[in-house]
């Protein structure tokens, strides 16, 4: 895997070059925006000049995660309220329109892609969260394929974005151009789920990778317990690390792997090095004999 780094870590602090010079200094070769208008303001044209400036700088590769709140005004207990399936056609457009504004920062910062969610924790997969599915992705690839942004969607803890339905939303919209994030914590959530084509079924974690195979353009990377969604350091949770860099380097593609750590940790930015270096150590691949 590429390391990397989500800005996710800081996103109650101000986006500024001292934080994206402590990410490299931890040895970040790629850096995942959290575009949140308080963390880093996609709006501002001097705020969006600043950070395409440091990127041109430095050699990391950049990525967008979309908005998931609405507004400047933000708290760390401030649920995610955009969605691009809404039952709301309104809600769907406004949603659109937000991610738009964000991928319109392209013209600034050399992202390579942009990662999605489709709905949020209580949406259910039926045909219409298809369709509305289907209808933001083919809006929005329009949007962001001319500022070279590929569209990432990421498996989610809802039935919707899970790996299997991810599968069938890009195979009926022959998306062919649309790639997947696989979130290791997400899948971790996930129960066992059976696979007829095994002899014994596999974790949620090993079908993930199965599913997602090669079109897996980023993993992010966080620990939890299997009963929440923590985003804590790899090691402080229970997911089998060994397993994951195993399946990660069966990947025909080398992703990025975005470390995506929880905000509300009290991280300064003197004190990621040591953590990133840890997580780094966890997440190698073992040499062969």
């Amino acid at each position: 895997m590429h390391q990397g780094i989500s800005s996710h870590l800081f996103l109650q602090q101000r986006l500024t070059p001292v934080l994206l010079d402590s990410f490299t200094a931890a040895g970040a070769q790629a850096i995942e925006i959290f575009a949140a208008r308080h963390h880093f303001d996609y709006n501002d044209r001097a705020a969006a000049r600043e950070l395409g400036n440091w990127f041109r700088s430095n050699p990391v590769a950049a990525s967008l995660h979309m908005p998931l709140y609405p507004d400047a005004a933000w708290s760390r207990y401030t649920e995610p309220t955009l969605n691009l399936i809404a039952d709301s056609k309104q809600a769907r457009i406004d949603a659109q329109d937000e991610v738009k504004r964000a991928l319109e920062s392209a013209e600034q910062v050399p992202f390579r892609s942009c990662v999605l969610h489709l709905g949020l924790k209580d949406d259910r997969w039926d045909d219409r969260a298809l369709d509305a599915s289907l209808t933001a992705i083919e809006h929005l690839k329009a949007f962001a394929t001319p500022l070279g942004v590929q569209l990432l969607l990421e498996n989610l803890p809802n039935e919707v974005a899970t790996p299997s339905h991810l599968v069938e939303i890009v195979r009926i919209g022959h998306f062919d151009s649309v790639g997947f994030c696989l979130d290791v914590g997400h899948a971790h959530l996930e129960p066992t789920i059976p696979e007829t084509s095994h002899a014994a079924a596999q974790t949620g974690m090993a079908q993930a990778f199965d599913l997602l195979g090669s079109r897996i353009a980023e993993l992010h990377l966080h620990d939890n317990h299997g009963n929440r969604d923590e985003h804590l350091w790899p090691g402080a949770g229970t997911i089998d690390w060994d397993a994951v860099t195993e399946l990660a380097a069966g990947l025909k593609t080398i992703p990025a792997g975005i470390l995506e750590i929880a905000h509300d940790l009290g991280s300064a930015p003197d004190s990621i090095t040591k953590a990133c270096t840890s997580a780094w150590h966890l997440l190698e691949a073992p040499v062969p004999a």
